[in-house]
């Protein structure tokens, strides 16, 4: 745009001279004057076009493919030439108490037991009934019972118990197991401590 401005301003400062000269100039008319700068703006604009560099194309993008991780394929184990028994009281025939459920119901002369937790963290209590001599009850319960709490269970009867508590608690581990027998209606209390289940007795 500077340029055109220029090549006018040159022309314009020409015409006025020649206008005021003493001696007489070939006349140009006015038309040819406008014409000859319209065709040096054109020029201009021309080169001025033809100096801005062209858009370049981007090189094309590499497609990714998908091409599988690599697998980790684990090494064959050693085998072992082991024969396993089953535990004596697991075999057909055994322990019939040995997965058995306690019936909450069971026949028998009724007694009531009273599982107390001394510890301070959550336990869960599993209590096995031994096979009665009198109606073949037999079985496994199990109870949670919170920290300096006790659970009182009612629909038990007479006979021997084999007691488990444990928990998860890092900080105050139990593992502690009991036994006692019991051969008549009274309260009977298991109490739970850290290491061992106390029979207590009515």
């Amino acid at each position: 745009m500077k340029r055109i401005f220029i090549v006018c301003l040159i022309i314009i400062t020409a015409t006025s001279i020649s206008a005021c000269g003493q001696e007489a100039a070939p006349t140009i008319a006015a038309v040819d004057v406008q014409n000859t700068a319209v065709a040096a703006a054109f020029t201009l604009v021309a080169q001025t076009q033809a100096a801005i560099p062209t858009a370049t194309p981007l090189p094309p993008t590499e497609t990714p493919t998908q091409t599988p991780l690599p697998t980790n394929t684990p090494l064959p184990l050693p085998t072992l030439d082991a024969t396993f028994t089953s535990a004596p009281g697991n075999t057909p025939g055994g322990d019939p108490c040995a997965t058995r459920i306690l019936s909450y119901s069971p026949k028998g002369r009724e007694t009531t037991i009273r599982i107390f937790n001394s510890t301070k963290t959550t336990v869960t209590v599993s209590l096995y009934l031994n096979e009665t001599q009198d109606h073949n009850e037999c079985g496994y319960r199990s109870y949670n019972i919170t920290g300096r709490n006790d659970v009182v269970i009612t629909d038990l009867v007479q006979g021997c118990y084999s007691l488990w508590a444990f928990n998860n608690d890092p900080k105050i581990l139990v593992n502690a197991s009991g036994y006692g027998c019991i051969n008549n209606p009274d309260k009977w209390t298991f109490e739970i401590s850290q290491g061992t289940i106390k029979f207590v007795g009515p």
